[in-house]
């Protein structure tokens, strides 16, 4: 099935959000590479990573869309849009008092809020092609469960935790970080279905207002 047109200005959109994205990540790496964080602790973060992912999807998106070359798969548009809304919702609930995140107020502000909310609306602005199935949406946990082992692996060889939640040397040691890794998986696992619906609903709005069947219908109707 054909991509549907787009809007014009999504394209300059997308490579303006990438440039901040950059621009605060380009700051906030500087910060770390001076202090004691360093860069390998800083790369560690799962701020930085999605962030760095979304950077790399709006980026690409937004060089494509004025290139004429193909869009980023929405299998891969989904999974980052998940990543950075877990990446907003963690901040709001759990990290934003966590004095660690609070060194460049602005930088955070970009990395926690701004550029989640603007790749979710990017999602929803221009949603998938093609439905959005619930093997995909489990595939979209494969990184962040290989994230958890790497940090629980690192942090027990260099003594560095990037989170307090992930941290046994707090208060319960393994056992509350076992409690946080159960509740993040469901968290994934339920922001993930309501990334994927989300997107599924709006795209087969657009399909109706184009006057084309809702894309899970095409196959019944060719064969029938």
């Amino acid at each position: 099935m054909p991509a549907p047109p787009v809007h014009a200005w999504l394209a300059p959109a997308r490579l303006a959000v990438a440039a901040l994205a950059a621009v605060a990540l380009c700051f906030s790496g500087y910060r770390a590479a001076n202090d004691p964080t360093g860069v390998l602790n800083f790369s560690g973060s799962f701020t930085n990573l999605s962030n760095l992912a979304g950077l790399a999807v709006l980026g690409y998106g937004g060089w494509a869309g004025l290139a004429g070359r193909r869009p980023v798969p929405d299998e891969v548009r989904g999974a980052v849009v998940l990543y950075l809304a877990i990446t907003g919702l963690a901040f709001g609930t759990l990290l934003a008092t966590y004095p660690e995140h609070l060194v460049i107020p602005w930088v955070g502000d970009v990395l926690h809020r701004v550029v989640p909310l603007l790749v979710l609306a990017d999602w929803l602005v221009d949603p998938p092609v093609r439905r959005v199935r619930p093997a995909v949406v489990l595939g979209w946990l494969g990184l962040p469960l290989l994230y958890l082992a790497y940090v629980l692996l690192r942090g027990h060889a260099v003594d560095w935790y990037p989170y307090p939640f992930l941290d046994p040397r707090l208060h319960g040691g393994y056992r509350r970080v076992a409690g946080a890794c159960f509740l993040m998986t469901v968290a994934f696992l339920l922001a993930g279905a309501a990334v994927a619906a989300a997107g599924n609903t709006l795209a087969d709005r657009r399909d109706a207002r184009g006057g084309t069947l809702p894309r899970g219908r095409h196959a019944r109707a060719r064969t029938g």
